[in-house]
């Protein structure tokens, strides 16, 4: 097992910014970031394989952007453009499998979670 710390975060009102990280102890092909508000259920935001290959939920296409630096076994979260409904519990996830897709079943590691707050 994968262990994962997500760091960053935090308040931004919106139109602002905030990146997001998730180290991770091992290595992993596939990579992703959930998210989940209050009340709600939790939503896959982006995934990046080991090969950069990426992909995005459609509310957020545009505006973040999903990278991972293999040699630090690190994925990033950078969102531009925040709106009050990004204000959720983000979630670092990774998976050893050969599908990658925004499905949360598929994933064996998860992080803790870090906390987004963006104000209008």
């Amino acid at each position: 097992q994968v262990q994962l710390v997500e760091s960053g975060g935090g308040s931004a009102q919106a139109g602002g910014s905030l990146r997001v990280s998730c180290a991770a102890s091992g290595d992993r092909f596939c990579m992703a970031w959930f998210r989940q508000a209050p009340g709600k259920e939790r939503e896959g935001v982006a995934y990046i394989t080991d090969l950069g290959t990426t992909a995005y939920v459609d509310s957020v296409k545009g505006r973040f952007t999903v990278s991972r630096d293999n040699a630090k076994k690190t994925m990033y979260l950078q969102m531009n453009n925040l709106k009050p409904e990004d204000t959720a519990m983000y979630y670092c996830a990774a998976t050893g499998g050969a599908v990658c897709q925004a499905n949360p079943k598929i994933f064996d590691d998860w992080g803790q979670g870090i906390q987004v707050t963006v104000s209008s």
